[in-house]
């Protein structure tokens, strides 16, 4: 960083200045001089400073001065004032008026350089993730679902492919991971856009009330029944019905939406009239409804019927790249609901986002940030705003950049990756892999050269991380409620 930052310092004392300007050039700091308030703010009209380092007691413009004037002209340059004469007024006014640090003369070597490079990180910090917002505003301007990691991008091209059809649509991925999300993005992409898009928690109602919020009722049905009531299929006739766990769908009321999706008709409750409805069916559920229909738990027809095209959501344990731009997103979202003024996260505190495995997915990280933001006092989030479980201690692994040779691949990009202290053996050579692979854009053999191991020995591990993820999803998913 120090070989890009261009530092100003004005001061009206030759010696300081010259001190100054020793000091931080051996440093690799680039150095520019001002005597006094007025050539500097002069040369920071100019543009390309990084950091203003101001002498309080000037000639013309005094320190304070040149701080307000500073911040009008150029408010992302951060200013640290400089004096022999400072008192704690001059002080709490000098950072009420913007200023990110206070030093008095004679300056300690050590603690200038620890203040200037703490101005930098943090300028650097903020340049980031605000690069990471207009990202974040572009993700968006496309659409309300938010991701950039190849397993996003690949879901979302079958969720556009399938979206102008009228197929009915299963949607199948662990709780959290934004399927109602998706199914939204199947109705805007349809040609029922314009019609309704009505949702339905079929884990959330019981069996007697899911089905008259389903099909509706005529006046008397039941105790109670005042007065008639159109169901969720009348409400989305012309759109979109989602039917969210509809695993959990009861066997009285499966044969039932198996007649809707063959028929396209159905009798409200206590009624004896059938209704017609033009309805696209959109599915999703956390189980593995084969295995229901295996365990006879689920209709095999209405499998069928629902499980025209299946698109997986995939877990945010396996779209890492996605995290930033999902946690700036929610930070976003959740300042302005707090009122609070946040411009991103430390380094630290993202390198504790990036290295949790997060079980409960973008639910789960939604819920750490908006805590975060809550808990927040400075301008960045950091780690001890996360919650204990995320900030356990982690170990950085680098991949440095080292030629594929033969075999195609190019050469790899800089980058690392964060693996949590105490991760079980196995599942650090899993995660090794596996980031070696996405590093090598998918070519095993490339793979197996970074590791130094026999491209056979890639082949074999990742069959055997897909066996064993078959069979945990198996075992685990229909467990789920």
């Amino acid at each position: 960083m120090s070989d890009q930052s261009m530092l100003l310092v004005a001061d009206d004392d030759p010696a300081v200045r010259q001190s100054l300007e020793r000091t931080l050039t051996r440093e690799g700091y680039g150095v520019v001089l001002a005597p006094d308030g007025q050539a500097a703010l002069d040369r920071l009209r100019q543009g390309g400073v990084d950091l203003l380092l101001s002498d309080l007691k000037m000639p013309g413009l005094t320190g304070l001065e040149l701080l307000k004037e500073a911040k009008a002209v150029s408010p992302d340059v951060d200013v640290i004032i400089l004096t022999a004469f400072g008192t704690v007024e001059e002080a709490v006014r000098a950072m009420k008026d913007g200023a990110i640090d206070f030093l008095t003369k004679p300056l300690q070597r050590a603690q200038l350089l620890r203040v200037v490079r703490q101005a930098l990180e943090r300028r650097s910090l903020i340049q980031q993730n605000r690069a990471l917002q207009r990202r974040l505003d572009d993700l968006l301007g496309e659409g309300n679902l938010i991701g950039v990691s190849p397993p996003w991008k690949q879901m979302m091209t079958l969720v556009q492919q399938v979206a102008d059809s009228s197929a009915t649509v299963l949607i199948q991925g662990e709780s959290g991971t934004g399927k109602e999300g998706v199914a939204r993005a199947i109705h805007d992409g349809s040609p029922r856009r314009a019609g309704p898009f009505v949702a339905v928690n079929c884990a959330a109602l019981p069996e007697t009330l899911l089905e008259s919020e389903l099909f509706g009722y005529d006046k008397g049905a039941f105790t109670g029944a005042a007065g008639s009531k159109k169901g969720r299929f009348e409400l989305a006739d012309g759109g979109t019905l989602f039917l969210d766990e509809v695993s959990d769908l009861s066997p009285v009321t499966q044969p039932k939406i198996l007649r809707v999706l063959q028929e396209g008709e159905f009798e409200r409750v206590g009624g004896t009239r059938s209704m017609r409805v033009d309805v696209r069916i959109v599915t999703a559920t956390n189980q593995d409804l084969s295995q229901l229909v295996r365990d006879k738990r689920f209709r095999e027809d209405l499998y069928y019927r629902l499980n025209v095209i299946t698109v997986t959501t995939p877990p945010l344990r396996d779209r890492r790249e996605d995290i930033r731009v999902l946690a700036q997103h929610f930070l976003r979202l959740y300042a302005a609901k707090n009122n609070r003024v946040l411009e991103g996260f430390s380094d630290e505190a993202m390198g504790c986002l990036e290295a949790y495995r997060w079980p409960g997915n973008v639910r789960e990280l939604e819920n750490v940030v908006e805590r975060a933001v809550v808990l927040a006092r400075a301008g960045l989030i950091e780690a001890t705003n996360l919650p204990p479980n995320v900030t356990e201690r982690s170990v950085t692994f680098t991949r440095t950049e080292t030629s594929s040779g033969s075999g195609g691949g190019g050469a790899a990009p800089d980058g690392v990756f964060t693996i949590r202290v105490g991760t079980p053996l196995a599942e650090i050579e899993e995660r090794v892999l596996e980031e070696t692979l996405r590093f090598a854009k998918g070519n095993r053999t490339v793979t197996a050269k970074l590791l130094g191991i026999d491209p056979k020995t890639v082949f074999r591990k990742l069959k055997q991380i897909e066996a064993d993820e078959n069979d945990g999803e198996s075992a685990e998913k229909p467990a789920e409620s």
